[in-house]
């Protein structure tokens, strides 16, 4: 019978929080909203999927056998959509954040580049304008052109007819040129064998080759614990936006707790023979279950939407979810105990959910932070729960996978818990 007081706690904890619409739709639609977002920018539900291309324009001044060679090479990779456009046109666009990178291909770098090949003047330089905002994308462009500058330059070097003119033109210079004796010779040398080479192919009627290739290509496995198991985004976007909202959703708990003492409800129920035990553990079975449920409908749209599954162990799934709904719930609790007022706890709250899930790994995957960051943040319960779900769902695996990060959330609500405990409040001060 001791019981009955304590589930008419919950019972009108559950019937206010079903009766505020706006509780409802912050519970429940918003984060399936914002999950579905970050779903959709990290990858979506298909592995296969086609990469996002990288907007570039290519701007050739130069009209040569190489340079065409540079822009052809560059429509072909899957990573860039190659734009046309002037010079102008190009760096207005750059300004505005509509194009990410500008290659400018100047006059005479063909004969220029080609001379550098055979070691007979420096280096062109290409011209590169970008946004200063994405030098991410900078960094992935300037290493696929590197592979079409080469490959252009090298069969034109070894095959084109400018290869064979500037040959032709360099080998009656080299005695006049200051260098070491040494040097010139093995340059001479150099230039003959690749005369000897064009002689060689135009008396076979041969075009020319082909130009220096990558002398390795890659297979890209996608690791995960099967065949079958194919990353999600969509997954680790709803594991994220879950575990925030709840926490939210008990944080402002915790908050309403606060003006429950404002208004001496607290004070009233001390004299109800019920424990104080009882009273806050009544209050936190509350918060778990409305947090149980904020999580599981939201993966229960993600299932059916986006196709997310379980792909390991449904006992796992099962008791991250519960940790985590203790975990947020006795953070509500520790609200309620360290709260002065409802509007100062409201405002260092927020800012402490949102560090938690900032560093958690909720908004984007742990795993691309810096290794240090990676590490400092494993004192935070977000991170564990975040890893407890992922392991679940796209990365497949067992109950095994599930019991470290259950421990450690639930070590997490014991501590919230006693904490919230020794310094609850009964009574407003």
């Amino acid at each position: 019978m001791r019981l009955r007081p304590v589930l008419a706690m919950v019972r009108k904890d559950l019937l206010i929080f079903f009766g505020d619409r706006r509780s409802v739709i912050v519970a429940f639609v918003v984060p399936i909203a914002i999950a579905s977002f970050f779903g959709a920018i990290f990858g979506g539900g298909s592995g296969n999927s086609e990469p996002a291309k990288i907007d570039v324009s290519i701007i050739d001044q130069d009209n040569s056998a190489i340079s065409k060679g540079i822009v052809s090479g560059a429509r072909r990779d899957k990573n860039l959509r190659v734009l046309v456009a002037t010079e102008q046109t190009a760096r207005d666009a750059v300004k505005r954040g509509k194009t990410s990178v500008v290659v400018i291909i100047p006059a005479a770098f063909g004969d220029a580049a080609g001379r550098a090949f055979l070691g007979l003047a420096p280096q062109p330089a290409l011209r590169v304008l970008y946004d200063p905002s994405h030098r991410t994308e900078l960094a992935m462009v300037s290493g696929i052109l590197t592979q079409y500058v080469m490959q252009a330059v090298s069969r034109e070097m070894f095959g084109g007819q400018s290869g064979r003119r500037l040959v032709n033109q360099s080998l009656p210079q080299v005695d006049s040129m200051s260098m070491d004796p040494v040097q010139r010779s093995a340059l001479r040398q150099m230039l003959q064998s690749v005369q000897s080479y064009y002689d060689r192919d135009s008396a076979r009627g041969s075009s020319g080759g082909g130009g220096l290739a990558m002398p390795y290509t890659v297979t890209e496995e996608a690791v995960t614990s099967g065949a079958n198991v194919n990353y999600n985004g969509y997954a680790h976007s709803f594991g994220g936006m879950g575990v925030q909202f709840l926490l939210f959703a008990m944080a402002n708990l915790g908050i309403e707790m606060l003006l429950e003492r404002q208004r001496g409800l607290w004070k009233r129920l001390r004299s109800a023979p019920v424990s104080r035990f009882m009273l806050l553990g009544g209050k936190v079975l509350s918060g778990a279950l409305i947090s149980l449920l904020t999580l599981w409908v939201s993966f229960a749209f993600a299932m059916i939407v986006f196709r997310v599954r379980i792909q390991g162990s449904i006992a796992g799934f099962i008791g991250v979810s519960v940790a985590c709904a203790l975990m947020a719930a006795t953070f509500g609790l520790l609200v309620a105990a360290l709260g002065k007022t409802p509007a100062t706890a409201r405002g260092v709250t927020t800012l402490a959910v949102l560090m938690m899930v900032m560093l958690g790994g909720a908004w984007v995957p742990a795993f691309i932070f810096p290794a240090w960051l990676q590490q400092a943040t494993k004192v935070v319960p977000v991170r564990w729960a975040i890893d407890g779900l992922d392991a679940m769902t796209w990365r497949g695996l067992g109950f095994d996978g599930a019991v470290v990060p259950i421990l450690v959330l639930l070590a997490f609500a014991a501590v919230f818990a006693a904490v919230a405990a020794a310094r609850f409040q009964w009574e407003e001060a």
